[in-house]
């Protein structure tokens, strides 16, 4: 949030400079995470200096320019080169002196000494519009007579700096969205740390507030209370609309609001001042007399202020008249009922609405203004009718007008306040310290708490209306100690550590360890939201749609399910680098995917209608390595992820003889194999279908695996981890080269050969695929290693010999291969 220094220094009794400004909020908890220098002139007529035109002739060169002699207060006058066609002798004028920064029609430019026509001239006489004083360039600028040369031209025309603090403010602290809220802080500093200060609270004084007549009498009916607890309202008529004075656009400016006319400048600048949101009707718009607030028909059409036709939804809180809707309440006004040149009586709202109604309004239709922004934190519904009245008068000052209604104040069930009673000693132990008691009892009075009853034990306090986030006792111990300071809490000299005990498997250390070992393969871990489009369930095909988990209330409509599967989040991320020409991808994901039990009833458990799965993606693209000079590039395929995969189940201790393959139909995918144990899947690995890339705008080939981490997890806690010393007799290596079916895989040749020897067979590796010429069409050759060893002894010739026999005869028995 942005609030202006010199606004705010007219809340409080004492003088503090910027720094101890700064530095008493963030000490508060209302972190300055910026301060910016504000000039009501751009550049702030720095250099720009009164002057006296002491002489004026023709330029002997020229028929349009003048030589002058000017007075700014310096022993010497200055000899200026001037063009205006009104320049004259004994006029009070601007002078820029030489190395000022003019800025001109969004142009910046520095005076220098110079020649024109061959005479020197040494700075520059204004025109208003050189000043940013104006719009006139018919000449200069030609000032009283009273002027004295050599006055600085910002004292002379009374420009004014400012600093605002941009001030990184938490979502709970409506209260402190305001000038006023942040003076509140200021003031109960002081009473904590300088009690003898005496600083107090300045408000507004609304005291001389009347009401002129009642010429225009408009009711306020609420038909929903619950979206709308307080609504109060009154109208001024005879009102002038146009700019705003000085003194409240450069309010406004620096708190980084643009000024549009002073009936809707004086509503912003109560927003500001108060926190309270402010809006104004145009009393002619205000069909019948009647302002009702009520929600409407789905689907109902509603033009707003930016001249978008909105389709309402049922939940969207409308401020109508007796025909038609005119705002859509604490979130955005009206094209036909706003303030204009035009008007010339208004009906001013100020009303307190429900948080979740305008929240839930806000994100449906995206719109987020200052004063949903506010709503939708909560609002505080004592302060209406104080806000209405200060606008009101504020209003009456810059617009003139009278006030020519009772303040029409609907209240159907009033607050109560939040009552907390507060333990001192559940305070100490919770600060780690003892504050005294009277200083806790000053804090909690100048944030306007009351003191409804003390005892040795504690207070009980009855919470002020604008601390909307105050419920507990927690909470009132976190006011006082912010308010004390953290930096007075005493640091212990003690070091507390506990001892903890997980149970095996350790899910983080494996979810550590195969975070590293991707890492360490060139893989990039990725983070995606677990919010997703529900449209990517309908329009991709393979995914059910009646599974999805819908958010109730979602932020947007792209973000209303939860996601099934982390392969949209991983295809936006391809999609996303590919268009910024990051086009080789190896990344890895962790996440939650959520699925509906549609067979389930809704009277059931929540955990038997939903089912939730932790899991591991892993997806790439692209080439396998960078390019470069010494190797060759190659591109990834299936092979490339299943190997990776295979290091991931190998690194959690499976023996990957006992995972079963199987190539499934799956609509995302060209090619999907599913991962089992026993009955369990554990997961698939999957090229994505170019359909499905198509969909996402991906023009290359992109592969994807998942695996279910919490099945894997299950079988792990199983496992037994054993050692053994390292081989002490030589391993033997023999190859073949078969000639097999295009329909017989890797595995089930693997399987025959461990199925015809599991004593000696420690190992098969394939190394080499070939089809074409010399091949049979519908065959393939495969190269085949086995790695032969006897823990025992030296293999001889004769038992290899036979060794082999057997898994050959295997091979060719089990998978109809034959011997090249």
């Amino acid at each position: 949030m942005r609030i202006s220094y010199q606004w705010l220094k007219n809340y409080i009794n004492i003088e503090l400079n910027p720094e101890q400004t700064a530095e008493i909020l963030t000490s508060c908890g209302l972190e300055v995470e910026a301060v910016e220098k504000i000039e009501s002139i751009k550049g702030g007529l720095r250099g720009v200096v009164i002057g006296e035109v002491l002489s004026c002739s023709k330029h002997e060169d020229s028929d349009h320019l003048s030589v002058t002699t000017v007075n700014i207060g310096l022993p010497e006058p200055l000899q200026i080169v001037c063009g205006a066609p009104n320049v004259a002798t004994g006029q009070k004028v601007a002078v820029a002196t030489v190395g000022t920064s003019m800025y001109f029609k969004d142009e910046s430019f520095e005076i220098k000494k110079t020649k024109i026509r061959g005479v020197a001239s040494m700075g520059m006489i204004c025109a208003e519009d050189e000043l940013q004083l104006g719009q006139s360039h018919d000449g200069i600028m030609i000032l009283d007579q009273n002027a004295i040369p050599g006055t600085p031209a910002a004292e002379f025309f009374g420009i004014k700096e400012n600093l605002a603090f941009e001030i990184g403010l938490t979502p709970n602290r409506t209260d402190a969205m305001s000038h006023i809220g942040m003076a509140r802080d200021i003031v109960a500093w002081f009473a904590a740390q300088k009690p003898t200060e005496k600083v107090h609270l300045l408000l507004p004084d609304v005291s001389s507030f009347k009401v002129d007549d009642h010429s225009l009498d408009i009711d306020v009916v609420i038909k929903n209370s619950e979206a709308c607890p307080r609504y109060s309202g009154l109208t001024i008529s005879g009102i002038s609309v146009g700019d705003s004075p000085a003194w409240l656009k450069d309010a406004l400016n620096a708190a980084g609001i643009r000024p549009i006319n002073n009936v809707v400048d004086v509503t912003n600048f109560v927003l500001l001042e108060t926190g309270q949101p402010l809006h104004a009707f145009d009393a002619a718009a205000i069909i019948g007399n009647k302002v009702v607030v009520k929600t409407m028909t789905e689907g109902t059409p509603f033009t707003t202020l930016d001249e978008v036709e909105r389709k309402l939804s049922v939940n969207d809180l409308m401020i109508c008249n007796s025909q038609e809707a005119m705002c859509i309440g604490g979130v955005f006004g009206g094209l036909h009922s706003g303030v204009s040149n035009k008007t010339t009586s208004v009906f001013l709202e100020s009303a307190c609405f429900s948080p979740t109604y305008v929240r839930k309004t806000a994100r449906f239709h995206g719109l987020h203004t200052d004063a949903s922004f506010r709503f939708e934190r909560g609002s505080d519904p004592e302060i209406t009718v104080f806000a209405l009245q200060r606008a009101a008068l504020l209003i009456q000052q810059v617009a003139g007008g009278k006030i020519s209604s009772e303040i029409k104040d609907v209240y159907p069930g009033k607050t109560d306040s939040a009552i907390v009673d507060l333990r001192y000693t559940f305070m100490d132990r919770l600060t780690g310290m003892s504050i005294p008691h009277e200083t806790v009892k000053r804090i909690l009075t100048a944030l306007e708490y009351k003191i409804s009853n003390e005892t040795e034990a504690g207070l009980r306090v009855i919470v002020p209306s604008c601390r909307v986030d105050v419920r507990r006792e927690v909470d009132v111990i976190e006011d006082i100690l912010r308010i004390f300071g953290y930096d007075n809490v005493p640091m212990s000299g003690e070091i507390r550590s506990s001892l903890s005990v997980s149970a095996y498997p350790d899910r983080e250390q494996f979810h550590s360890a195969v975070s590293g070992m991707l890492c360490g393969s060139g893989y990039t871990e990725i983070m995606n939201n677990s919010l997703t489009k529900s449209r990517y369930s309908e329009d991709v095909s393979g995914f059910e749609e009646s599974r999805n988990v819908h958010i109730l209330n979602p932020l947007s409509k792209d973000l209303d399910v939860m996601r099934q599967s982390l392969l949209f989040g991983f295809l936006e991320t391809v999609s996303y680098n590919i268009n910024r020409r990051t086009t080789d991808l190896k990344v890895f994901e962790w996440g939650n995917t959520y699925f509906l039990n549609p067979e389930t009833s809704s009277d059931e458990e929540v955990t038997k209608r939903y089912s939730e799965n932790y899991m591991l993606s892993i997806g790439i693209s692209g080439q396998q390595m960078p390019e470069t000079w010494y190797t060759e590039s190659k591109a990834t395929d299936f092979y490339y992820l299943a190997s990776t995969v295979q290091r991931v189940i190998s690194r959690l201790g499976f023996d990957m003889r006992k995972i079963k393959q199987e190539n499934i139909d799956h609509q995302a995918f060209s090619i999907y194999s599913e991962l089992r144990i026993k009955k369990d899947v554990i997961g698939f690995i999957g090229q994505v279908h170019p359909k499905t890339l198509k969909y996402f705008d991906i023009r290359q080939n992109v592969f994807y695996a998942e695996l279910n981490w919490n099945v894997l997890l299950k079988y792990v806690a199983g496992f037994k981890t054993l050692f053994s010393g390292i081989p002490r007799f030589p391993e033997v290596r023999r190859d073949l080269a078969l000639l097999v079916d295009k329909g017989v895989s890797y595995r089930q040749l693997e399987d025959a050969a461990y199925h015809a020897d599991n004593k000696y067979l420690k190992k098969v590796s394939l190394f080499d695929v070939y089809e074409g010429d010399k091949i049979i069409d519908g065959k393939k050759s495969y190269a085949l290693s086995f790695i032969l060893l006897d823990d025992q002894q030296t293999l001889t010739d004769q038992v290899i010999e036979k060794v082999m026999e057997r898994i050959t005869q295997s091979l060719i028995s089990k998978t109809g291969a034959s011997i090249r």
